[in-house]
């Protein structure tokens, strides 16, 4: 009993530090977007703010549990001094910019397992679990795009929500069977950065909806009907 309480622990200060890391390289992405906008130090911690606990707070206000860095500020103090540091060295990242990517999908897959783990422990069905796995990992992003005025995760072709909602799967159905959590949670970490990981390397991307040309012709019918109204 002694062990596994120690073991608990240690799982519980390790989950914390890789939660912490995945809040850092989220506010990392946050920061560049203001190094493009030409933002000022105010500007990068505001970005890096949102970005990096963005998910986070929507996900427990939706749940309706106290906001996480509420109770414990170290992810916002991570964010601003990432913020800090990222003003002077922006262009340096910017040029590794393909490798920051992989750490990108490392941030994703975590956030994406936890987020989905503390919705299933206040008693969320698993459908809402898995929604909310999937707003902790990409949310911030979405933030983060709307106030820097760039396109959307959510619009892009690449896959990146598909890859959170399928580790939030894959969490909710192993823990649902009983295999584990331990088990359940690295499974779900292995498919989320598995799956998008694969998407950087490949280029995978989802088919996209295509207008018809029957829906096409119809569209310029009407134009030209409403044109020749108006003459």
């Amino acid at each position: 009993m002694q062990t596994t309480l120690v073991d608990s622990a240690n799982l519980f200060r390790l989950v914390n530090f890789f939660d912490i890391l995945a809040v850092v390289v989220f506010a990392v992405s946050g920061a560049l977007v203001a190094s493009r906008k030409g933002a000022d130090v105010m500007g990068f911690m505001w970005f890096a703010v949102v970005t990096g606990v963005g998910g986070g707070t929507v996900r427990d206000l939706i749940l309706n549990v106290p906001v996480f860095w509420v109770q414990s500020p170290v992810h916002v103090s991570a964010c601003l001094v990432t913020a800090v540091v990222m003003h002077f060295v922006a262009p340096l990242v910017e040029s590794r910019y393909k490798t920051y990517v992989w750490f990108d999908a490392f941030g994703l897959a975590l956030v994406t397992v936890a987020g989905t783990v503390k919705a299933s422990d206040v008693g969320a069905p698993a459908l809402v679990a898995v929604a909310m796995g999937a707003v902790t990992g990409c949310v911030g992003g979405i933030i983060r795009d709307t106030l820097g005025h760039v396109p959307s995760v959510l619009l892009g072709h690449e896959i990146y929500v598909t890859a959170s909602v399928l580790g939030a799967c894959t969490y909710v159905g192993l823990d649902g069977l009983g295999v584990g959590r331990l088990a359940a949670m690295v499974a779900g970490f292995i498919v989320t950065f598995g799956v998008r990981s694969l998407a950087i390397k490949f280029g995978w991307s989802l088919p996209v909806f295509r207008q018809s040309t029957k829906r096409e012709r119809w569209k310029s019918d009407r134009k030209d009907s409403a044109r020749d109204e108006g003459r």
